[in-house]
């Protein structure tokens, strides 16, 4: 956009303050942007790119965006490396700030229906979901067409399914 101004000589200083100005305002909006983009996408599993420790808190890549999870969301005994990628719940956003999670029951529901496409469907009905991060975790688990086994669908030929689920909790 060009708007023709009167030719006033500006000093270094204001020059200065109007470029900063302006990169503050595009950089506000890229955020907004970015952060539009995954508004509607809370409560889904994306696989994030461990970027660094702040205070405690672990900072991951999520495409363009970089999101937060904090301690009450980490699992206790999990050591997480700089550059490793792991899937991670997208649990809220906060004041434009992604928050993710490793310890929801529903980071337990979303890694099952990743693997098992029965869940997903909408066959294999997940009732209820009881977990001790780090530890163990219990699904209960219903069909709703008969013939079809809901712990087997889940568990997966020679445990398959249930141990690459096994994998990604460290359970």
């Amino acid at each position: 956009i060009q708007i023709e101004m009167p030719s006033t000589d500006f000093g270094r200083i204001a020059a200065q303050t109007a470029k900063q100005v302006i990169l503050q305002k595009i950089r506000e909006s890229e955020k907004d942007a970015v952060i539009s983009e995954y508004n509607d996408k809370v409560g889904e599993i994306f696989t994030a790119l461990m970027q660094r420790m702040q205070k405690g808190d672990v900072i991951f890549e999520i495409g363009k965006a970089t999101a937060v999870m904090p301690q009450s969301e980490q699992i206790s005994n999990e050591f997480y490396r700089l550059g490793e990628r792991y899937k991670v719940l997208l649990k809220e956003i906060v004041d434009s700030q992604m928050v993710v999670s490793r310890v929801d029951p529903d980071f337990l529901i979303g890694l099952f229906k990743l693997e098992v496409p029965e869940i997903e469907s909408g066959v294999v009905e997940i009732k209820g979901v009881a977990r001790e991060a780090g530890s163990r975790s219990k699904m209960a688990v219903r069909s709703n067409q008969d013939g079809v086994d809901p712990i087997g669908s889940c568990v997966g030929q020679r445990g398959v399914r249930i141990a690459n689920v096994m994998n990604e909790l460290g359970e």
